[in-house]
Order: C-alpha cells, then sequence, then structure tokens
C-alpha cells in the first residue's frame, strides 16, 4: 500500500497519494486502499487526542510563564497544533463519505 499513501509528518498519518483517476484502478486495488484508508481513518480521533493533550500541557505552561518571548513561542506553537488537529477533522471528515461507499 506504500506506493498508494504517502507518510505525512505534519499530520502523523499517511494520506492517500493516488497517481490515477479512481475508476482507472481495478476493483480489488480500490478495495485494499479502502481498507487500509478505513485502518489510518480510524487512528485519526487518537492522533488528535494526543495532540489535545500536547495542547493541554502547553497551555498549562503559557499560565505560568513570565517570559514574553516564551508565551509568544507556547502561543505560536498551539496555534499550529490546533491547526493540524483541525486538518486531521478534514481528512476524518471529508473521507468518510469514501468509507460509507466501499461499506454497501
Amino acid at each position: 500500500m506504500n506506493e498508494y499513501f504517502l507518510q505525512n509528518e505534519r499530520l502523523g498519518i499517511s494520506t492517500p497519494n493516488l497517481q490515477l483517476e479512481w475508476d482507472q484502478y481495478s476493483e480489488e486495488t480500490q478495495q485494499s486502499i479502502l481498507l487500509h484508508w478505513e485502518k489510518i481513518r480510524g487512528r485519526i480521533p487518537d492522533r488528535i487526542a494526543e495532540l489535545e493533550e500536547i495542547i493541554n500541557r502547553k497551555q498549562a505552561q503559557l499560565s505560568d510563564e513570565a517570559d514574553f518571548a516564551r508565551s509568544c513561542e507556547l502561543n505560536s506553537e498551539i496555534a499550529e497544533l490546533a491547526s493540524i488537529i483541525n486538518d486531521l477533522w478534514l481528512w476524518y471528515r471529508t473521507n468518510q463519505d469514501v468509507t460509507e461507499k466501499m461499506h454497501q
């Protein structure tokens, strides 16, 4: 399946990397891709929970931080983590219809 997915370091998951139009893949290949994606998709909520824990730790640090420069760094890190979470939810929801088609 490595030929159909690429590891996205920012998101911490593999994302689809299809070189052909969906209909150009055999039905067997489509099913394999969908099964693999379903496994990845199923781990997205866990990945989001991990990132939320990191955000919570950084927010706790921020509430005790007296140094303005460090506060700005923490805010920036929190914003980036929140952006990653948003992107993960987009992947999770956008591809939900594909997953539903797989089960029909």
